[in-house]
């Protein structure tokens, strides 16, 4: 009996030990996978970390540009509308003229658009009333420095315009009036006068 005790004893030994070396295995490759695991997670976590921030400085820089861009579109907004503003101030100015210069104004623009000088001026109500037949006159003594006849009348017609004048001969017509004037000269002055508003 003492013999199959010693068999059985030595097996169980022999099972408890191989149990053992298979549990410590058995737990060895589960803290392998783990630890594996978790390094790969960690791996995941600091790339979506990574990706994170990349996209977050992407987006702020986009968001910088867009902002820089409004910016600039504000400053360039506000910039032309001092500058429509300038014109319409030149526009009132030019109306405000005190009589004799506003008379002056218009001759010169006469004497100088003149072809003939056998044209008739057409003004705006206000001014064929108020200052027309000083305003032909004086352009046909200008004419006459230019050695053109100085037969300038004035048109019985009048138009609806801001100021300024019409040069009348047949079909032909001169287009003076202070709206055209401000537009043709524009493009030519808006950055100086951009410039004028805005330097320093």
């Amino acid at each position: 009996m003492k013999g199959i005790d010693k068999i059985t004893s030595r097996i169980l030994a022999d099972a408890e030990a191989e149990c053992a070396a298979v549990r410590k295995e058995s737990d060895e490759r589960i803290a392998a996978v783990k630890a594996e695991a978790e390094k790969k997670a960690q791996d995941e976590y600091w790339r979506l970390v990574r990706e994170g921030v990349k996209d977050t400085e992407q987006r702020v820089q986009r968001m910088d540009r867009t902002a820089r861009l409004e910016a600039k579109k504000s400053v360039l907004n506000m910039k032309q509308e001092a500058v429509s503003r300038a014109f319409d101030l030149a526009r009132e100015k030019i109306a405000e003229l005190p009589e004799r210069d506003y008379v002056g104004f218009l001759a010169r623009m006469a004497g100088e658009a003149a072809v003939t000088g056998q044209e008739e001026v057409v003004l705006n109500a206000r001014d064929a009333a108020a200052v027309g037949a000083k305003a032909v006159k004086a352009a046909n003594e200008l004419l006459a420095k230019r050695n053109l006849p100085g037969m300038l009348t004035l048109s019985a017609e009048t138009r609806e315009m801001s100021g300024g004048l019409v040069l009348k001969q047949g079909d032909i017509e001169v287009n003076c009036t202070v709206d055209t004037l401000l537009d043709l000269s524009r493009g030519e002055l808006a950055a100086r006068v951009a410039e004028v508003l805005f330097e320093g």
